[in-house]
């Protein structure tokens, strides 16, 4: 670390003045808008001048650099004061940010990296939904740390009101267990919540003692002077840093200055002009141009193209296998192929079987303890700027607690490959609250999410590749118990084409099962034939997107009798995506089938049997619809 260079008089008033321009066209955009957060973007001008002005190392004109230092800010309803930073870069030109808000516009209201299919080549993740930057943030510099082993560092800006926010100090426990010494966070104290002031208020050395507690060097400055800020944005580095800043909500603007009331509110006209014509009388005159310090670069080239299995499963049909086992044999496989695949995991690894990828690759495995939320920042995190395929797992109930993190990651385009093991009934004895009978109806609600569920190793294996060339949230429902495989190890897949398992001319229902579930209705139709009853078995594959094509064609063909079966609730899972596919289908007769209300603890079987989701409940289904059916007529 080099020694500290206390910045001259003229740095200083330049930075001076770089933070009162930021206060200025936060206003001027925000007033334009009718729309915005001034107040919250005043108190942070100093710091934003000062981390890329005088701090961060990047080359403005390429923001997506490799070796750039990246910046997250978790406070994302300051967007106009990123917006205005990268006008001060020459990124921007200051009328764009006049646009702010606009439908064609692409400076949102919080920062989002895709819009308009364009992309935002400054905003890495969207930010807003407060308390997820920080988790974020340690994706980045973990992969900075232990992926690239480069130089770049990773600068998040808080809010004080996200402090309150369970998933920040999951963050914070990361970060110091993994001595992310790469690693700063910005703690923006203002003092002032939307509503009311935030806990702590102005006790600084409250934040202090938490951030301390958590493993990290923490450092108390004036938010407002750049002197103090430089000084502490320039501390060696031997573990994650805190800056916690006390600040003026509203700096800058007198009326609003320290007062409730004004978050979230734009500057009327009138008054705004007022404000700004001050603003710019405390602008100085000043030789000194400042310019950002160029990265080192020590960043590897990375590739992520075509990361393929060099070889076909090589399970047998009729061999048994949990999803789940596959799932784990499936990373590790991949990882032998691509040097840049990495697997995260929320102490299950030994349930998801993700510890066969730590114990063939574990320089590239992260182990992010009971901690799900941060996980799925952290997978985020790791995923940005296409810097590794990632894949998440733990049991598919746990992700429940991780929906919003989830939703930011599509707001964000993140690649990111998330599995659910122990899905539905199949946990058994442990009972309702480890039974992910939720977790379909939340990836189908995600947008852009490909959502799989595989039925044995083969499709299992074949879903993994697949995740790791597609773009978007990608999720894995894995099961417990061992099924047989049904593929063969060169059948080919793809999403969106299902699979029909069992058909003969003579079929006289269809029947749309996945998981554990197909299997039921394979045994079903069995039991069918020796009543000369048979059925056509479909296979679905993928959830999102669903075969429609399929299993409509076969559903006519069995005049419109057509069941589905499912290991879920009824509500948003296999059965309500069919029911959306075939409800403009005239004639089609739907019954569906699912766990009805919360179940208990019992055996898998027995689970299956008394919820009405197995073979005999299958088969006793097909036979009152063709009763139905018969009678009708």
């Amino acid at each position: 670390m080099e020694d500290y260079h206390k910045p001259d008089q003229q740095t200083v008033q330049a930075l001076r003045n770089i933070a009162n321009r930021l206060r200025i066209n936060s206003i001027k955009a925000t007033t334009a808008a009718g729309s915005g957060y001034p107040t919250s973007c005043c108190s942070a001008a100093e710091i934003m001048s000062v981390l890329f002005f005088h701090t961060m190392k990047y080359r403005a004109e390429d923001p997506k650099n490799p070796n750039n230092d990246r910046f997250i800010l978790s406070k994302g309803h300051a967007a106009p004061a990123l917006y205005s930073m990268w006008a001060e870069t020459g990124f921007l030109k200051e009328s764009e940010l006049m646009s702010l808000c606009q439908v064609d516009s692409t400076l949102e209201g919080h920062p989002t990296p895709v819009l308009l299919f364009q992309k935002q080549p400054f905003v890495d993740v969207a930010t807003g939904s407060l308390g997820q930057g920080l988790g974020v943030a340690c994706g980045m510099a973990y992969t900075g740390k232990y992926f690239d082993k480069s130089s770049y560092r990773v600068f998040c800006l808080m809010g004080d009101g996200e402090m309150s926010e369970g998933a920040v100090w999951e963050a914070m426990s990361f970060a110091s267990y993994y001595q992310l010494d790469n690693l700063v966070a910005i703690m923006d104290v203002n003092r002032l919540g939307q509503s009311e002031p935030v806990p702590l208020q102005h006790h600084m050395e409250k934040y202090q003692k938490r951030c301390e507690a958590f493993g990290w060097h923490a450092i108390i400055v004036d938010g407002h002077s750049v002197e103090e800020l430089c000084k502490a944005l320039s501390q060696p580095r031997h573990q994650p840093i805190a800056i916690i800043a006390k600040t003026i909500k509203g700096k800058g603007i007198p009326v609003a200055e320290d007062k409730m009331g004004w978050h979230a509110k734009p500057l009327p006209k009138d008054m705004a002009e007022g404000v700004l014509r001050e603003l710019q009388s405390r602008i100085q005159n000043s030789s000194k141009r400042l310019y950002p310090s160029m990265p080192a670069e020590d960043a590897p080239p990375v590739s992520l193209r075509n990361a393929r299995m060099a070889s076909s499963p090589t399970y047998k049909p009729g061999e048994k296998m949990s999803t789940r086992k596959a799932y784990g044999m499936a990373i590790a496989k991949l990882g032998r192929y691509n040097e840049r695949v990495v697997a995260l995991d929320g102490d299950t690894k030994n349930l998801t079987y993700s510890e066969i990828f730590k114990n063939e690759h574990p320089n590239r495995f992260i182990e992010c303890y009971i901690a799900q939320q941060n996980m799925v920042s952290v997978a985020m995190g790791c995923a940005s700027r296409e810097r590794n395929i990632v894949f998440a797992s733990t049991l598919s109930s746990f992700f429940t607690r991780a929906y919003d993190q989830l939703r930011m990651a599509a707001i964000s385009e993140s690649n990111i490959n998330l599995c659910g093991s122990h899905c539905g009934l199949s946990i058994g004895e442990d009972g309702p609250s480890q039974m992910g009978l939720e977790d379909m109806a939340m990836f189908r609600s995600i947008p852009s999410c490909t959502l799989f569920y595989p039925c044995d190793g083969v499709s299992t294996e074949k879903a993994v590749e697949l995740c790791a060339n597609t773009k978007g949230v990608c999720y894995v429902r894995t099961s417990a118990p061992e099924t047989s495989v049904l593929y063969q190890g060169n059948e080919e897949f793809h999403i969106g084409q299902a699979k029909v398992v069992c058909k003969s001319n003579e079929d006289q229902v269809t029947v749309v099962a996945a998981g554990v579930t197909l299997h039921e209705a394979i045994a079903a139709a069995e039991y069918l034939k020796k009543e000369r009853i048979y059925i056509t078995v479909i296979d679905p594959f993928t959830i999102k997107p669903l075969d429609s094509k399929t299993i409509i064609e076969h559903t006519r063909a069995t005049r419109g009798r057509l069941i589905t079966v499912e290991d879920h609730y009824y509500e948003g899972g296999l059965g309500e995506a069919v029911c959306s596919a075939v409800v403009n289908e005239p004639g089609f007769q739907l019954h569906r089938m699912a766990v009805s209300h919360v179940p208990r603890s019992g055996k898998h079987s027995e689970l299956l049997k008394a919820y009405g989701i197995d073979r005999d409940a299958i088969a006793q289904a097909v036979r009152k619809m063709l009763s139905s059916s018969a009678n009708a007529k």
